[in-house]
């Protein structure tokens, strides 16, 4: 149950003589309307107390540029490399987790983001025989096997069936949760079943994937991503959606629940509380959308409202909500776990939120049930530039300090990592252009995540679908020069 208002208020006031809780906690990016923190790591190759790992040098083969000394290898490639099965790799990779395989080899979970009906996709995942939830549907996730520092050993169907498979979440016991990006209801879209749910996919065990089943009690609505809380065992999720903005929710499993492998798919179409939240800043006032915090650091207590029909028989759950009774925010996207709560990304606001922003990176505590903000972008104003971020998407907890960021923004498209201390760095960008000499196009960034050992840094290209694995020099992050 949430504090009220009035005693997060309280609390508020007594931080520090009428400051409201800003400016005063860590921040992991840019001053709010720069468009980022200027890397430090520009001017010269990285050293010791230095940050990132120096310039970005320019790829000889067209893919990715890096840093001196990292090296990337091509994992799965959409028309070239093949399945168990015989079929190419699925298209529009996106969000994905990396799990301890057999005898040393890492298993890796991978959503294709292909909506709607399977014609209009050259590479759909394939339907493979058990693991279809809706044989109409072009998406779904594949199961990758790579050995050492991503030598690709196979891959093969983990579901099929669904679609817009997009950011998704790993679990403490060892599974994924692929997310569906879409509302899609069966006789829209070509589909034949109800879309806009989270199924649960096991890299360990194929016989447990079998007659795909949806974890109705997280809802129906356009999925982005989803974190475990593992003390708590509540399930946080995003929303991508706009006309209006999206929620961010939160489910409470049932008194005597227990988590674990093929466990949620037990449970009723209503099991446990689902639930969006509601927000208000340190004077006990009502926050209408979180494009209004204009300050890296300003904090947020949360509230939170039961969710009225989960399964959106008639009405859509974001819009069963009344004005004044939850927080929206636009294009919520990637999570990730760390340091006690979830981070929670806002990929930009535009002319449908009340601020506009390229980029907000939040932190939510569910033990003091507050919201922080640690990143904000301001407009990119020259996406065509390089070093100028924007459109965080995807996220994972970097092993060597603070976060790193998959970019989804205009223009020119990277990987970045982002610190406490307000500095910023770039890790990678992408250098295949998809467009034209006259107006070039790069895809963008997806899941983003590192190997369970912290070595290699896997991450997608969506288009034209393409999973990569970096390897180099890394070190702890965060030390300034003395």
């Amino acid at each position: 149950m949430g504090f009220s208002r009035r005693e997060f208020a309280k609390r508020s006031a007594l931080a520090g003589a009428g400051v409201a809780l800003t400016g005063s906690v860590g921040a992991l990016a840019s001053a709010p309307g720069a468009l980022a923190a200027e890397p430090d790591a520009a001017a010269g190759p990285a050293g010791p107390g230095r940050l990132g790992y120096g310039p970005l040098r320019p790829d000889p083969a067209g893919l990715l540029a890096l840093p001196a000394g990292f090296s990337y290898r091509v994992v799965t490639r959409t028309g070239v490399t093949r399945l168990e099965s015989g079929e190419s790799t699925p298209s529009n990779h996106d969000g994905t987790a990396a799990f301890a395989g057999p005898r040393g080899r890492t298993l890796l979970v991978n959503n294709h983001e292909l909506k709607g009906p399977r014609p209009g996709w050259k590479h759909p995942v394939p339907l493979a025989e058990g693991l279809v939830y809706d044989p109409a549907a072009a998406g779904g996730c594949t199961v990758v096997e790579v050995a050492g520092h991503g030598e690709h050993v196979a891959e093969w169907v983990g579901i099929a069936g669904t679609s817009t498979n997009c950011a998704g979440g790993s679990t403490p016991w060892g599974t994924w949760l692929t997310c569906e990006e879409t509302e899609d209801r069966a006789g829209q879209n070509g589909m034949t079943k109800d879309h806009g749910y989270v199924f649960e996919v096991d890299p360990h065990d194929r016989r447990a994937n079998r007659a795909p089943k949806p974890v109705k009690a997280l809802g129906r609505y356009a999925h982005e991503a989803v974190v475990v809380d593992p003390g708590r065992g509540h399930l946080y999720l995003t929303e991508d959606a706009a006309g209006p903005n999206g929620l961010f929710y939160r489910w409470t499993p049932p008194r005597g629940f227990r988590h674990g492998r093929g466990r949620l798919r037990t449970l009723a179409d209503d099991a446990g509380v689902l639930q969006a939240f509601k927000c208000f800043d340190s004077g006990g006032r009502f926050v209408d959308d979180l494009s209004r915090a204009a300050r890296v650091g300003t904090v947020y207590g949360v509230d939170w409202a039961d969710v009225p029909d989960r399964d959106a028989r008639s009405v859509p759950v974001r819009k069963q909500f009344a004005a004044g009774a939850v927080t929206r925010a636009r294009k919520l996207e990637g999570m990730w776990w760390g340091d006690g709560g979830a981070y929670v990304v806002s990929s930009f606001a535009r002319e449908e939120s009340p601020v506009q922003h390229d980029g907000q990176v939040w932190f939510y505590d569910p033990r003091r049930r507050t919201l922080t903000l640690k990143v904000l972008l301001g407009v990119n104003k020259d996406p065509g530039r390089d070093g100028a971020f924007d459109g965080p998407d995807n996220i994972t907890v970097s092993p060597y300090g603070g976060l790193v960021i998959a970019e989804d923004g205009e223009g020119v498209q990277h990987l970045f990592g982002a610190l406490d201390d307000g500095r910023t760095y770039p890790i990678a960008r992408n250098e295949l252009n998809i467009g034209t000499p006259q107006k070039p196009e790069f895809g963008e960034f997806t899941g983003v995540t590192f190997s369970p050992d912290g070595r290699t840094l896997f991450a997608n290209i969506q288009e034209p679908g393409i999973m990569l694995a970096i390897t180099g020099p890394w070190r702890r992050q965060g030390r300034r020069e003395s």
